[in-house]
């Protein structure tokens, strides 16, 4: 298989987005390591073959660098980190202390450089990737979610400078999301009239499957993009119909 032989680490692979991702690399071949801070409901599985489990919190780098170590012992090299691990709860800045979204950047930023530190020994020697799981909030206006666009859009520029700094050794690519249909959408868009509401908005016409964005960091991660580093693939079903367009009393579609 593609990825035979490789070790994938995911970060945040135990639901959602992250276990879409890891299940995509199982299916490839790899050798998959998620970790979290709780363990999985259920494995993390495809193809007959399961992902290891980690507890770790990306927040503490002694915790982190412990875990990489562990993980280059037991298998004798590191292939590929996914910095997938983030998230936010709804928060207007004016509703929240300068703490509480400090923690938010801590997470969506701070985290997946701490891990990229921790793993590039590794990736150097194999010469491997870094794929970091962006999104479209970095990217346009992000109210109610202010500082993880903040961070978003910092993991970007971040991925891009660390794909200068070391090169050639290693590539460093961003996946930008857009919505993601998870076991947490309900959340987020409402009931399933909702989700198929908020859906119809894409040009695609539906939300991204969690397996979407997996393939896509197989992509990456593969020797198919091996000439591919500092690059930001957008994953977002076209993206978004500009409102003004609507919004107009001209041109307007038969």
């Amino acid at each position: 298989m593609e990825l035979d032989g490789r070790v994938v680490v995911v970060t945040g692979g135990t639901r959602g987005v992250g276990a879409g991702i890891a299940e995509s690399f199982l299916a490839a071949g790899a050798e998959v390591v998620v970790c979290a801070r709780r363990p999985p409901e259920r494995p993390v599985a495809a193809g007959g073959r399961a992902a290891v489990f980690t507890a770790v919190d990306l927040r503490d780098p002694a915790a982190v660098r412990a875990f990489f170590a562990a993980v280059a012992q037991r298998y004798g090299r590191l292939d590929c980190l996914v910095n997938n691990a983030g998230g936010t709860p709804y928060r207007l800045l004016g509703e929240g202390a300068a703490e509480r979204h400090a923690r938010v950047v801590e997470l969506n930023l701070v985290a997946p450089m701490t891990a990229s530190l921790a793993a590039y020994p590794w990736l150097r020697e194999g010469r491997g990737s870094v794929v970091m799981i962006g999104s479209v909030s970095g990217t346009r206006p992000s109210p109610g979610t202010a500082a993880y666009g903040a961070a978003k859009a910092g993991l970007e520029n971040l991925a891009r400078s660390m794909a200068v700094e070391w090169a050639p050794e290693v590539r460093v690519n961003s996946l930008v999301l857009g919505m993601v249909r998870t076991e947490l959408s309900h959340l987020h868009y409402g009931d399933e009239a909702g989700v198929a509401a908020v859906g119809a908005t894409v040009p695609l016409g539906r939300l991204a499957e969690c397996s979407d964005v997996g393939e896509a960091a197989v992509f990456l991660a593969s020797g198919r993009a091996g000439y591919v580093s500092g690059a930001s693939l957008l994953v977002h079903g076209g993206g978004e119909r500009p409102a003004f367009l609507d919004a107009a009393t001209v041109n307007k579609e038969a």
